[in-house]
């Protein structure tokens, strides 16, 4: 399933759509919505006012792994 966003304000970025509609940065993920969209990283780093972006719902990767914490002493 695929949902369609409009930029509609200067300024915004795909990591700011990303977290704007999900709520959290999944790792990996913005490279699958640039795979999804061909040209899109071309556009910069600040897309413009009425680029539409395609974000795969589907293809969200479900939890980031947990990484374990180094302790300097055990």
């Amino acid at each position: 399933m695929n949902r369609i966003e409009t930029v509609t304000q200067e300024g915004v970025t795909l990591s700011r759509m990303i977290w704007s509609l999900l709520r959290r940065q999944p790792k990996g993920y913005l490279e699958i919505v640039l795979g999804q969209n061909p040209g899109l990283a071309a556009l910069g780093p600040e897309l413009p006012v009425g680029t539409k972006v395609v974000f795969p719902l589907d293809k969200v990767p479900t939890e980031d792994p947990v990484e374990q914490a180094t302790r300097m002493w055990d």
